[in-house]
């Protein structure tokens, strides 16, 4: 073969260049960031407003937490079919069908359900929230080149973050003053405003189905769109990543269900004072996904690797934040307490980010949707199990148990760390499914 046979293949710059293309991507991503924060804002009712919900419906923490874990019942499942759903349908039409069955599922608990109609309602609104992540992530992304990608997607992911930093004080004043129903009202509420904002601006972007391009490919060669998702699943980034977004989703459902009782009944805060710390911490999470995304940028922009640029900058965080829990673990209050809480719970949640993005740089634009929901069926199979182990865990030790329940959570984040450091190297990866 000569050199004139090697044909290059080039994936086009679909890069927004123009003004309102630009402007539209950013749109879209704006109207992505608030969809996040209103699902995160659905997941915090239940912990702000524990106390009273337990009080009234008479459950004890180990009931009360599995009808948390129920919420997780269909997430998993949900979250990898409509993934895998997304290579296929318009993510735009599957996002709107998402917001409005949100708001559906709050509506029961608004107007007077009771410990059936919870679990009920928990189970629907979980089956139409697991999808929400991945789909949001593959809408987002396919709006930007893998270079630009930094920035949109930490940004989605910000929008968990937002959602409880916004959510916490105003939810807690509205339990307080309206009642615990009041706040499903409210979400509920919110969830159809969001869906006509969707249905006037939202839409799909140019990179919904680009290729990793690989230079001196020859003509016919297999390349990384050729790949199936079992071999997509068996590389090093995709467990590796995985691994690390799994710990860091188990310490996100406990946070959402248990920080503010921990807060109360571990450390002793009141309830004004817990609800402000859980915004402390949730902001501290928001801080953090920003600078990775400005570093990771900084440093890809350079020309260092993903895998230290996106892999080891999380992995390493990880593993300090592993290091911050097990100190918690030993504490039962003080000053010390809650800045190790604020670090370990805060920070982690950068690694959501630099999973999703070490994935796509992976994985091209056809098989993303079904990578992405793939990644997150597993991972939010902790959600399945944590709330309801803290539960078992507080009714048994009382407070001891939530410490047993950081301890957990620090020996989750050390191995998720570790598995980010050493597994995690996606332009390798790439290289061995296009081989």
């Amino acid at each position: 073969m000569t050199d004139n046979d090697v044909v290059p293949l080039r994936t086009p710059d679909l890069s927004p260049a123009a003004p309102h293309s630009r402007r539209r991507a950013w749109t879209v991503t704006g109207l992505l960031v608030v969809f996040m924060m209103i699902n995160f804002a659905d997941k915090s009712v239940m912990g702000l407003a524990a106390d009273s919900i337990r009080r009234d419906l008479g459950l004890s923490a180990t009931s009360f937490g599995l009808a948390n874990s129920a919420f997780f019942l269909l997430f998993s499942v949900c979250g990898a079919a409509v993934g895998l759903l997304a290579d296929r349908v318009r993510p735009r039409w599957l996002l709107l069908g998402m917001a409005l069955l949100w708001s559906v599922a709050q509506m029961p608990m608004a107007l007077g359900g009771g410990v059936a109609v919870l679990v009920a309602s928990r189970v629907l609104l979980g089956a139409a929230e697991g999808p929400a992540f991945p789909v949001a992530q593959h809408s987002a992304l396919s709006w930007f080149p893998d270079r630009k990608r930094n920035l949109p997607g930490s940004l989605i992911t910000a929008g968990t973050t937002l959602g409880v930093v916004v959510a916490a004080p105003g939810l807690t004043w509205v339990i307080h003053h309206h009642g615990w129903r009041s706040a499903f009202g409210v979400v509920a509420a919110v969830g159809v405003v969001w869906a006509a904002a969707w249905v006037a601006l939202g839409g799909d972007g140019g990179h919904a189905a680009d290729i990793p391009a690989r230079a001196g490919t020859e003509a016919g060669a297999p390349s990384p769109a050729d790949a199936s998702y079992l071999r997509i699943l068996r590389t090093g980034s995709w467990i590796g990543s995985t691994a690390a977004f799994f710990s860091t989703y188990w310490l996100t459902a406990l946070a959402l269900v248990w920080a503010p009782s921990y807060l109360r009944d571990g450390l002793g805060y009141s309830d004004t004072a817990a609800a402000d710390l859980v915004a402390v911490l949730w902001a501290v999470n928001g801080v953090a996904l920003l600078g990775q995304a400005a570093l990771t940028g900084w440093l890809l922009r350079r020309g260092v690797s993903s895998r230290w640029a996106r892999a080891r900058v999380g992995g390493i965080t990880l593993i300090a934040c592993a290091l911050c829990c097990l100190g918690l673990s030993q504490l039962a209050g003080g000053a010390l307490a809650v800045v190790l809480l604020i670090v370990g719970f805060g920070l982690p949640g950068l690694m959501v980010s630099v999973s999703v993005t070490s994935v796509a740089e992976l994985v091209p634009g056809r098989r993303r949707g079904g990578a992405l929901g793939l990644m997150t069926a597993v991972v939010t199979a902790g959600g399945l199990v944590a709330p309801a182990l803290t539960g078992h865990l507080v009714d048994t030790q009382g407070t001891a148990g939530y410490r047993l329940a950081v301890l957990l959570v620090g020996l989750l984040l050390l191995i998720g760390g570790a598995a980010a450091v050493t597994l995690v190297d996606p332009a390798r990866d790439a290289r061995r499914l296009a081989a």
